[in-house]
């Protein structure tokens, strides 16, 4: 008789339910695993073995056989440890087999059986809801599976604490959801002395998550703008923060178990490579502009990250999704991020300065700058140049809205877009609007529309600009309280567009 339990199997944030299969046979002794393992699925015997070694069971001398199905599914990762135990021991007829097979479990087992955590506890809880089955998982993981209501939740510590739960030795009870982190960045906008039109771009991009560009010599603040933006932001909502979870949860990233409500800022360095950040590797697994969902990917030194890094970003912004492509699957994963990019404006940094500039200027200006192509550049809708503090403006008090104040703004704005887009599924903020809404909802007045038509017609604007203007001045318009879009909003709107260059 076919002993069963279920696992899953991780295609990028999706987790695909496995079926454990294990019958033990007359024959020669043999413990063989198939259905397309890896290497470390196959070691799974081994550890299995000791596991049960330590809690004085021993295999039979019978032809051990575990099938994974579906067998052309690649079988991935150590967590399959814990479901090929579980089925074992249901083919022994230790634990009760109807039990086993409504139970949906994922673990790796140390050879003293204590149960090691996993990544990935969260997606596979909602795996286990979606089947009406138990999910049973390592006890460091029961704290983030439980997030998912609708699934119950056993977390052992050990192989031993599995038999007993299941035998009715000692019943586990169900485990409990971590704490929820709230946001917590000390950094005050006000702090930045000056740069008040910087200040208003990020409160502009922050409402509407419009992706911005922030050009200035070396030490004008860019970075420490940059770094202020988490604190301006609201707090992710009930379903942004499950979907960023489950992200976060296959990269190993969730903290004691516990959903964070703060949205992800993310600063990889110039040097990641492109599968640190846009994902992939041998397993597949989320990259930078993933782990920034609902969130914000700070690129610092913007143009010294690699040409074929920058230009993988471009079908992402617009998608929201990236696909891992692999010989035998193609992953997916979302990644409706903020894009703040910050650059020198060559590569000495001294372009505007006369006494500083290198024997290049302007060309080398035009090089540097030249990395980051067309395509790319035009998907920034906020593009601003950081001019330098003088220091004798360093010891003035400070100055300006607080984080705090600006929060509330930004905040207001963003819940006048969630009304707006109630029903639209792929649609939460101004910057996704497209299409007839986006001409319901951002069309100007005349006088407006007059102005955008002159700039279209005298800079050449892209019709991606075009629209691009219009989503700003939405935002702009939000953060106003406006109804309507006036002429106002769209000439803002159209000055951090045309700012860095001359043509569009």
């Amino acid at each position: 008789m076919v002993a069963l339990a279920y696992t899953v199997a991780f295609e990028g944030i999706e987790a695909r339910l496995v079926e454990v299969q294990c019958a033990v046979t007359p024959g020669i002794p043999a413990f063989s695993i198939v259905g397309l393992p890896d290497k470390a699925v196959s070691e799974a015997r081994e550890r299995v073995r000791a596991a049960l070694t330590s809690m004085a069971i021993a295999l039979p001398s019978k032809r051990i056989t575990v099938n994974l199905s579906p067998a052309d599914l690649p079988k991935e990762g150590s967590h399959f440890d814990l479901p090929i135990a579980l089925a074992l021991l249901a083919a022994l007829d230790i634990i009760p087999q109807d039990d086993a097979a409504q139970t949906v479990a994922l673990g790796e087992l140390s050879l003293d059986g204590t149960l090691v955590p996993v990544v990935g506890a969260l997606p596979a809880a909602m795996a286990a809801a979606d089947e009406d089955r138990t999910l049973l998982c390592p006890h460091a993981c029961g704290a983030e599976a439980a997030w998912v209501g609708a699934a119950n939740v056993i977390a052992p510590r050990s192989l031993a604490d599995v038999v007993r739960h299941y035998t009715g030795q000692s019943v586990l009870s169900p485990s409990e959801p971590g704490e929820v982190h709230g946001t917590s960045s000390s950094r005050d906008l006000s702090e930045v002395k000056g740069q008040e039109r910087a200040k208003r771009a990020l409160e502009i991009a922050a409402a509407g998550r419009h992706h911005l560009i922030m050009v200035g010599s070396p030490g004008s603040g860019k970075s420490m703008l940059a770094a202020r933006i988490p604190g301006i932001l609201p707090p992710l909502s009930p379903v942004e923060a499950l979907e960023t979870s489950m992200i976060h949860s296959l990269s190993g990233l969730l903290d004691e178990g516990g959903i964070n409500r703060e949205r992800p800022f993310r600063e990889p360095h110039h040097t990641a490579s492109m599968p640190a950040i846009v994902g992939g590797g041998r397993t597949a697994k989320p990259g930078e502009i993933s782990l920034a969902h609902n969130g914000v990917l700070f690129m610092d030194e913007f143009p010294e990250f690699a040409r074929t890094v920058l230009e993988t970003l471009r079908q992402p912004i617009e998608t929201g999704e990236v696909v891992v492509a692999r010989a035998n699957a193609h992953v997916r994963y979302p990644c409706r991020f903020m894009l703040v990019a910050a650059a020198n404006p060559c590569k000495c940094g001294y372009l505007s300065d006369p006494a500083r500039a290198c024997a290049r200027v302007p060309q080398c200006g035009d090089d540097y700058m030249g990395r980051i192509s067309g395509p790319l550049m035009d998907r920034f809708d906020l593009r601003i140049e950081v001019p330098p503090v003088a220091f004798t403006d360093l010891d003035l008090p400070q100055d300006g809205d607080s984080s705090a104040t600006v929060a509330e703004r930004v905040a207001r704005a963003r819940d006048v877009q969630t009304a707006r887009f109630a029903d639209h599924d792929r649609m939460r903020v101004n910057a996704d609007a497209e299409g007839r809404v986006l001409e319901e909802i951002a069309t100007p007045d005349a006088d407006g529309r007059d102005l955008l038509v002159k700039v279209a017609e005298r800079f050449g604007l892209s019709a991606r600009g075009y629209h691009r203007v219009l989503r700003v001045a939405r935002t702009i318009a939000d953060l106003d309280g406006a109804i309507d879009v006036r002429k106002p909003h769209v000439a803002e709107a159209v000055s951090y567009r045309l700012s860095m260059a001359k043509e569009v």
